[in-house]
């Protein structure tokens, strides 16, 4: 039995290794960001990613937690929502949610099993948040519009993989991504909610095309920069500000070496 003020342990501690202590472990536990989408989230934390950046903003402030699945459209986003965010235990303080790259894939082209009608995306992104709102009133709710497309950058990527076989009209346009992200943006503006529109932000730059863009669709080192700066951005004007929230322990120059206690009281 523990001792008054005492820490309660998971088992005797082996030696040379303090006890581990679970009282008031909940007081413990960073806030998490959810980054939400398809594969420019699911590989957001490669060299240069974007969330591998904002985990450095949010160090010892948040947990960023990258649920990202190549591939995916809002449909089959549907399927993942509860278990992602059951509705129960402590939510998110902020969830990013950034697909539409493969529904805007287009009809009778290689890519159309991805292809989701305009109205769908639409109609399913709204599902989405209405979800997170269920989870919690307070969470931050950032929609991100797909990227743009380089239509010549695809066609050489396609032509690198597949050669003479690659295939002769485009699987996406910048223009029928520029409508999905129209969409998504009167989403946000008619559920006021939070959105960046990287689509008309990268395109803002002389020659986008190669700066932001590896493959005429996933993101450079500079496109996932911009990716970094604009979510923190809005995140901070939503009063995330990594300054302003508490880390999770002492930091090393407030602890006394001759009384360890002190500090973590």
């Amino acid at each position: 039995m523990a001792t008054p003020g005492s820490c309660p342990t998971t088992a005797a501690p082996s030696a040379g290794h303090p006890p581990v202590c679970l009282a008031d472990a909940s007081e413990t536990l960073r806030p998490r960001l959810v980054l939400f989408g398809d594969s420019i989230t699911e590989q957001s934390f490669r060299p240069g990613g974007w969330g591998a950046a904002l985990t450095d903003t949010y160090s010892r402030k948040a947990d960023v937690v990258v649920r990202g699945y190549g591939g995916y459209n809002t449909r089959w986003a549907l399927f993942l929502i509860q278990r992602i965010f059951p509705l129960v235990g402590v939510p998110p303080v902020a969830t990013t949610i950034f697909f539409g790259a493969n529904d805007a894939a287009l009809l009778g082209r290689t890519s159309e099993r991805q292809h989701v009608p305009v109205e769908e995306y639409k109609q399913n992104l709204q599902k989405i948040v209405n979800h997170l709102r269920d989870y919690s009133k307070s969470m931050v709710i950032l929609l991100i519009t797909p990227p743009p497309i380089d239509e010549d950058g695809r066609e050489r990527y396609a032509r690198s993989l597949y050669g003479k076989d690659a295939r002769r009209l485009p699987e996406r346009t910048n223009e029928m991504a520029g409508v999905y992200a129209g969409q998504c943006i009167e989403l946000a503006r008619q559920m006021d909610i939070h959105c960046i529109d990287i689509w008309s932000k990268m395109q803002a730059t002389e020659g986008w095309q190669k700066l932001y863009l590896s493959d005429g669709l996933h993101l450079t080192p500079e496109g996932n920069d911009v990716v970094h700066k604009e979510v923190v951005h809005t995140l901070r004007g939503a009063g995330l500000k990594a300054e302003d929230m508490p880390s999770d322990f002492p930091h090393h120059s407030k602890i006394d070496g001759n009384c360890l206690e002190k500090a973590f009281q």
